[in-house]
């Protein structure tokens, strides 16, 4: 019995009781950056650029980022993750254009407030003193 995900990025096999998970070999190279969606940093990147295209110094945010990919976050644990790779993408692009140092910083220090301010001190809707057992 065969199985394909809606992508068609892999490919699950069962057979005689065993289950073999077949990806393709352009896969192994990339960095998966959501495993609910099977989103790889690439894709990302990809997408950022070409929101940076359309308008150099917007705020781009993780759920911008999915709803262009027509994703929704799932569990949302790679947000913080997809908030790394807005900054240095954006850097990088902007580094490209020659843009202005000052704009450069503002812009990183506006993501990194965002990214404190929500961050709090809750992990997983638990205090820091819970134990788990």
């Amino acid at each position: 019995m065969t199985f394909r995900s809606a992508e068609s990025k892999c490919v699950l096999v069962i057979a005689d009781s065993a289950v073999l998970l077949r990806v393709s070999t352009a896969w192994l190279n990339e960095m998966i950056a959501c495993h609910c969606n099977i989103i790889t940093e690439t894709e990302i990147e990809q997408v950022i650029i070409g929101m940076l295209d359309e308008e150099r110094w917007q705020l781009i945010v993780p759920a911008k980022v999915y709803h262009a990919m027509e994703k929704r976050g799932k569990c949302c644990r790679c947000f913080p993750n997809v908030v790394d790779i807005i900054i240095r993408t954006c850097d990088a692009y902007h580094v490209r254009f020659d843009s202005p140092a000052s704009d450069m910083i503002s812009y990183r220090a506006k993501l990194l407030e965002l990214r404190n301010h929500y961050a709090g001190d809750l992990h997983e809707r638990q205090q820091q003193g819970n134990r788990a057992a």
